[in-house]
């Protein structure tokens, strides 16, 4: 029989959902586990900033009294606000292949739904576009990323089978990194530093980037993102949170912002070295020695780099602008020993996003879904 529980959001339960997830793909070669204190922080009201605007309710299946599922259903009141819409979202979904499992998770998330009013639902989506969106549907022999959803195959059948229709898809590219800067990007790039007076800003100082370009880099990443799908803007009190979590984190030689004359910043780049490898072996968890393994893969060897955010203002996009964030970040690539650069997953119907990619060496990798139902 089996059994679906609403899941108080505390810490001990909030863990034990996190945890469900990691359990079912023990021995998955290709998923990479979340940290458990992220999640937590994620899913916990009191800790995410995005419970502002924000509501959740979280459910976990049980199966001879052992956990078989979970789900969160979430309602992102500002975006519907702004599209007019009244749409519930569901996302941290994970299963064993059991349609009667599957089953009930997600009518318990539509039933939360529809009490609340909606009209709607589609996932798996978070609480906003800095979590993970989008199910895996093609790719599936293929090493996950920290900022991406992995999944079995079943559960795009499981979904279609309850009467979900596809909603939108993600692409993803792998790129080889090239030997030296593509002569083009060379040639574009100082062409557009001269017609519009940019400039490649690198900073060496965690401190002094988030004193004098914290907020702006979150103000563009709204300016430049405002109009993609299901786009969540980021609150104030957000944009104080990911600078405090973010900027902490990254190697400031592949963060490149651009600035006009003025000093407004127009453009960011932000990689990360793959901690892919350094998550599986920390099976999401600082302790014991996860610290360990994940400071490894921040510092240590690597042969992959994640670009994780490229953003322009809308009055510079379709200008050049990426072949300057380029131009300087290659020589960063080929001096850490960077083999491959896996791109963030990109809308399909967003061809000027994929355009930037046609002077690499590219294989588009993976593919994923987000899918709606009527209410």
């Amino acid at each position: 029989m089996v059994e679906i529980k609403r899941i108080e959001p505390t810490k001990s339960n909030l863990k034990k959902f996190t945890q469900f997830q990691i359990d079912l793909y023990d021995d998955n070669p290709y998923f990479v586990p979340p940290l458990i204190s992220d999640d937590v922080a994620t899913l916990l009201p009191e800790a995410n900033p995005a419970f502002d605007f924000c509501e959740a309710e979280y459910f976990m299946a049980f199966k001879d009294g052992k956990p078989v599922g979970r789900i969160a259903a979430i309602i992102n009141r500002q975006v519907n606000e702004k599209s007019g819409t009244k749409n519930a979202r569901f996302g941290f979904i994970d299963f064993i292949d059991d349609p009667e499992i599957s089953g009930k998770l997600l009518e318990a998330a539509e039933n939360w739904a529809r009490k609340k009013g909606m009209k709607k639902i589609i996932g798996p989506l978070g609480f906003t576009d800095l979590d993970h969106e989008g199910m895996l549907i093609g790719g599936f022999d293929e090493l996950s990323t920290m900022a991406t959803i992995y999944n079995y195959p079943y559960y795009s059948e499981h979904l279609e089978n309850l009467g979900y229709k596809k909603e939108s898809d993600w692409l993803e590219f792998l790129m080889k990194v090239p030997d030296a800067i593509p002569e083009k990007y060379n040639r574009i790039a100082e062409i557009v530093k001269k017609k519009y007076g940019l400039k490649v800003l690198k900073y060496t100082n965690r401190k002094r980037i988030k004193a004098e370009y914290g907020h702006a880099i979150f103000h563009l990443i709204n300016d430049a993102y405002k109009d993609l799908y299901q786009y969540s803007t980021l609150t104030e009190r957000q944009i104080d949170h990911y600078i405090d979590v973010y900027l902490n984190l990254l190697n400031l030689d592949l963060v490149t912002l651009i600035a006009d004359g003025n000093g407004k910043l127009v453009g960011i780049g932000i990689s990360m070295p793959s901690m892919s490898r350094a998550l599986q072996r920390s099976r999401g968890k600082m302790f014991p020695i996860g610290w360990y393994h994940l400071l490894k893969g921040l510092k240590g060897k690597n042969d992959r780099v994640d670009l994780l955010l490229v953003a322009v203002h809308p009055d510079y996009q379709n200008k050049g602008v990426n072949a300057l964030l380029f131009q300087d970040l290659i020589p960063y690539y080929i001096k850490n020993g960077y083999k491959y650069a896996e791109s963030n997953p990109e809308m399909e119907t967003n061809s000027k996003v994929q355009s930037q990619w046609e002077y690499f060496s590219t294989r588009q990798h993976r593919r994923r879904r987000s899918y709606a139902k009527k209410l």
